[in-house]
C-alpha cells in the first residue's frame, strides 16, 4: 500500500498472466465465447496460460480437445459460422501446419466464397518463436507465412497491454484473427497501466523516437531491439523503434513516416530471410519511400537453418542484440 496516496501500488505480472486475464475477461463478458485446444483445461495449457480457468469457468467454456489440429480447428471454424465466438489454441506454430487447410482454405476463404453470407469470427492463438531449446519442430517463426493470406488478420502482441487487450477486438472482428505469442515473452514481467483499457488492432506502435535509423520489429524481437537502441544511444546514434504489432494488414504509413524522419532502416525479424515478412516490408519501403532512403535497407533475421536444439547454436541462429547494434552502426556510420 502506498503511504502517500493510500492506494495499492500497481503489481507486476507476467505476460502469461496478461494473456490469461484477456481470455478470462472475454469469456465472462460474452456467453458465446469459449476456449478450446490441446491440454488447455485440466493441464492448464502448455505454457500455463489457462491454468485454473477450467476450475473457475467450467469445462463448457474451457474445452480440452483431441490431439488433432485439423479436427478441432475445423470445429472452431464451424462454431464461429454457427454464431459462437471460439478462441482456438494451437500449442505451437509448427503444429498449425496440420491445420493449414482449415485456416487457409476454409477460415480465410469462406466469407469470400459465400459472397459475404457467412462470417468466420474465430480467433486462433498459438505460441511462436525460439529460445527455449525446443528444437526444430517447436521453435520456428511462421507467422509471416500466414501474413501472406488475404482474409486473415495477423497479430503479434509483444507488450503486456497488447497481450491483455488485443483479444477482445479480435473476437469482435467478423473475420478470422490469428494471434502469435512469442514463447520467450511468457515469463516476462511488467506492470499493466491501469489507464489502458483497450488497444486497437490496426496500427503499428512507435516505442522510441530517433533521428538516425529506424528499427522495425515485432513480437519477441521487440525487447532485443529496444536494448540495441539503448546501446546505440550510448554511442551517439539515436534509433527509432517501431513495433509492427499487426502483421496483416501492415501499417505501411507509419513505417514510411518513420523512414522520412531517419532515412535509414534495419528490419529485425526472427523469421528466415528468404521470402520473409522482412522482405515484404523492405519491398514496400523501397516502392513507396525510395527517395527518403540515404542507405540500403538492412535486415537481421534468423539463420537459414532449422532451429538447433543446442543452446549455443540456437542463440547463434537467432537475431541478437550485438548483431542489431553492429548492423545499425554500419548503416549509420559505414563502419
Amino acid at each position: 500500500m502506498s503511504q502517500s496516496a493510500g492506494v495499492a501500488e500497481p503489481q507486476r505480472i507476467t505476460y502469461r498472466e496478461a494473456c490469461k486475464q484477456g481470455i478470462r475477461a472475454a469469456i465472462l463478458a460474452d456467453p458465446r465465447v469459449f476456449l478450446m485446444g490441446e491440454d488447455v483445461a485440466r493441464y492448464g495449457g502448455c505454457y500455463a496460460v489457462t491454468k485454473g480457468l477450467s476450475a473457475e469457468l467450467g469445462e463448457d467454456r474451457i474445452r480440452d480437445t483431441p490431439l488433432s489440429e485439423g479436427g478441432y480447428v475445423g470445429a472452431g471454424i464451424g462454431a464461429a459460422i454457427a454464431g459462437m465466438r471460439p478462441i482456438v489454441e494451437i500449442m505451437t506454430v509448427n503444429f498449425s501446419l496440420l491445420a493449414a487447410d482449415q485456416i487457409v482454405n476454409n477460415a480465410a476463404s469462406i466469407s469470400h466464397m459465400s459472397g459475404g453470407q457467412f462470417a468466420v469470427p474465430v480467433v486462433i492463438r498459438m505460441a511462436t518463436g525460439a529460445g527455449r531449446q525446443l528444437a526444430a519442430q517447436h521453435s520456428h517463426s511462421l507467422e509471416g507465412w500466414y501474413a501472406h493470406i488475404p482474409g486473415l488478420k495477423v497479430l503479434a502482441p509483444a507488450t503486456h497491454a497488447d497481450a491483455r487487450f488485443m483479444l477482445q477486438p479480435a473476437l469482435d472482428d467478423p473475420n478470422p484473427v490469428l494471434i502469435f505469442e512469442h514463447v520467450m515473452l511468457y515469463n516476462r514481467e511488467d506492470v499493466l497501466d491501469p489507464a489502458v483499457t483497450s488497444v486497437d488492432i490496426s496500427t503499428a506502435k512507435l516505442h522510441r523516437a530517433g533521428r538516425d535509423v529506424t528499427l522495425i520489429t515485432y513480437g519477441g524481437s521487440l525487447f532485443k531491439t529496444l536494448e540495441a537502441a539503448e546501446a546505440l544511444h550510448a554511442e551517439g546514434i539515436e534509433a527509432e523503434v517501431i513495433d509492427l504489432r499487426v502483421l496483416r494488414p501492415l501499417d505501411t504509413p507509419t513505417l514510411l513516416a518513420s523512414v522520412a524522419r531517419t532515412h535509414r532502416v534495419v528490419i529485425v525479424d526472427e523469421g528466415w530471410r528468404s521470402g520473409s515478412l522482412s522482405a515484404e516490408i523492405a519491398a514496400r519501403i523501397a516502392e513507396a519511400g525510395f527517395f527518403d532512403l540515404d542507405a540500403p535497407i538492412r535486415r537481421v533475421c534468423s539463420a537459414e537453418v532449422p532451429i538447433p536444439y543446442a543452446e549455443q547454436m540456437e542463440r547463434a541462429a537467432l537475431p541478437q542484440v550485438p548483431t542489431i547494434v553492429a548492423t545499425s552502426r554500419e548503416l549509420v556510420r559505414g563502419q
